[in-house]
């Protein structure tokens, strides 16, 4: 198992930056990916963006393509979402997640981090 824990969220105005961090301790080796996802009130948790930690590959749904950016800190086993231009719609709960294998799903979940944008 990893355990995942976020931090970086806030309440920010809309066209803001925000950087969040997800710290991940455990079984890092047997990680194939991890991700971030969001869940705004009454809506289900959406995919946000995601990168494979053998290769680096990433990952971004349409909504986050460039304003979003994942990365990785390998030696610290952190992973990144840095935000640009945030809009209200970003608003929401991100849960770091990680992936064991391609066909596993996003089956780890940290607590997640409260992220507002406001108008």
């Amino acid at each position: 198992q990893v355990q995942l824990a976020e931090s970086g969220g806030g309440l920010v105005q809309a066209g803001d930056s925000l950087r969040l961090s997800c710290t991940a301790s455990g079984r890092i080796f047997a990680t194939y990916a991890m991700g971030w996802l969001r869940q705004a009130p009454g809506k289900e948790r959406d995919f946000v963006a995601s990168i494979t930690l053998p290769s680096g590959l990433t990952s971004y749904a349409d909504s986050v393509k460039g304003r979003f950016t994942i990365s990785r800190d390998s030696a610290k086993n952190t992973v990144f979402l840095e935000m640009n231009s945030l809009k209200p719609e970003d608003t929401a709960t991100y849960y770091c997640s990680a992936m064991e294998h391609p066909r596993s799903g996003w089956s780890m979940w940290g607590r997640g981090t409260q992220v507002t944008v406001s108008s």
